[in-house]
């Protein structure tokens, strides 16, 4: 059977399964997902050493930004999950009475699951939650780029799952054309803006559903009245995980003159504090992914003066965090300041004028996150002028970590959130559902509206 045949047996087999309506009941919905934690437990060595093999990240690393987050996920959903899928009642107009009115969330049906290659384990398997917990049947498709981390994967999904419920499909460019030539119940991608174009115009032609989880180029200001200790370590942090290879790490920074001299230096003295005077030998500092993505990120070393950093080892596609003064006047002039870096080079731009940064921001995509360093009135107001998915004030990235806050893009960074409840709902159809009575019925609904003046005053 060929990969198309494949596909599309797979897609056909999970249909029939949701039809039987068995993923529907909650029982069923905790179970699978006890199973899925189990399972990853059992895993957690191997996925450990696929995570290094394919990033170099070191075991704290993984634990903090993949695994544990996935864990958590799937504890919030067991604890929550009873109460998430319970219909929940809605207030009735007074004209609509005795009728009584309710929300249903019911699964979108077979789901299919793209994730990238930068944090493989967790982008994969945190949508899959959502999934499981609304009650539908999915099927993965992870990155080839992750080879080690992918084979882990399937063998977690394999013995998990029954496929008619829950597969995974490996693969490159054509397995994705085979998938989204299928039609889905609904579509959760993660990856570059670029290829959730192609997604959603795939989406478009069966009118699915979906959720993209996207990238951009996410700012980070650092004004002058802000903490300068605290922002360097904070930034050089956020910046630093998995070699800068995150889809809300600081994309750039634009930080007020006065203080521009103090935070670099505060920032190099931080970096050589977390990984020492050289960081190709700390067991913390991740490699780029592939050859493809190391020789973009060092075409853009020539797109500004180098204040820290530089060193690359294409053997090892090891890039040493890098900070790269900018000329703001020819910005718009350099790849550095027009494609998403994901790697861990940093342009600096400095300003006088926040309401120049402010324009600046909103004249570009809309970003993913959004970093603000500062007092906190300057902060809300500052926010008030621009946009992003998501943002942190004298921090970078923990947003991410809070299963209380919804995830998600916005324009050009994605559509849709997920993340506890939202995970759930973002899988679920929110059906709206009136009762009517039985035993009482009104004849002033009825033609031929005699009473309508009577109806105008009751709505």
């Amino acid at each position: 059977m060929n990969t198309i045949e494949s596909i599309n047996n797979i897609v056909q087999k999970q249909r029939e399964y949701f039809l039987s309506n068995e993923t529907k009941s909650i029982d069923f919905r905790l179970k699978q997902l006890k199973k899925l934690k189990q399972s990853i437990e059992k895993y957690s060595d191997d996925i450990y050493v696929a995570l290094w093999n394919d990033l170099h990240k070191c075991k704290q690393e993984a634990f903090l930004t993949e695994i544990s987050i996935v864990i958590n996920e799937i504890n919030d959903h067991i604890k929550h999950l009873k109460k998430w899928a319970k219909p929940e009642k809605v207030k009735t107009p007074l004209y609509l009475l005795p009728s009584k009115s309710f929300v249903m969330y019911e699964p979108y049906g077979v789901a299919l699951i793209i994730a990238p290659w930068n944090y493989p384990f967790h982008l994969m398997f945190a949508p899959l939650v959502g999934a499981i917990s609304s009650g539908c049947c999915a099927v993965m498709k992870p990155s080839p780029y992750s080879q080690y981390t992918s084979e882990i994967m399937q063998t977690i999904i394999d013995e998990t799952f029954d496929s008619e419920y829950v597969a995974m499909i490996q693969g490159h460019r054509d397995v994705n054309q085979a998938l989204l030539a299928q039609k889905f119940d609904f579509i959760f991608y993660t990856g570059s803006p670029d290829m959730g174009r192609v997604v959603m115009e795939a989406a478009s032609k069966n009118l699915t559903p979906v959720v993209l989880e996207l990238g951009g180029k996410s700012p980070c200001i650092v004004d002058k009245d802000c903490n300068i200790d605290f922002a360097a370590r904070r930034i050089v942090w956020g910046k630093t995980i998995n070699a800068g290879q995150t889809c809300v790490a600081p994309d750039y920074l634009l930080v007020h003159s006065s203080i521009k001299k103090a935070l670099l230096a505060k920032m190099i003295e931080y970096v050589e504090l977390f990984f020492g005077k050289d960081s190709q030998k700390s067991e913390c500092y991740c490699r780029i992914i592939n050859d493809k993505s190391y020789q973009r990120l060092i075409s853009y070393l020539d797109e500004g003066k180098i204040i820290y950093g530089g060193n690359c080892d294409a053997d090892e596609r090891y890039i040493e965090f890098t900070i790269l003064d900018v000329d703001d006047s020819k910005c718009s002039d350099y790849n550095v300041m027009k494609q998403e870096i994901f790697g861990p080079i940093l342009p600096v731009m400095e300003f006088d004028n926040i309401n120049k940064v402010s324009e600046y921001i909103l004249r570009r995509p809309k970003p993913l996150a959004l970093y603000y360093f500062g007092n906190d009135e300057n902060a809300m107001d500052f926010l008030n002028k621009t946009t992003s998915g998501g943002v942190c004030v004298n921090d970078t990235i923990l947003h991410v970590g809070n299963d209380h806050l919804p995830f998600g893009g916005v324009g050009e960074s994605g559509m849709g959130k997920y993340h506890s409840q939202e995970s759930f709902l973002a899988f679920s159809n929110k059906r709206a559902v009136l009762k009517s009575s039985n035993k009482i019925d009104f004849a002033m609904k009825y033609p031929p509206y005699d009473k309508i003046d009577l109806i105008k005053k009751l709505m």
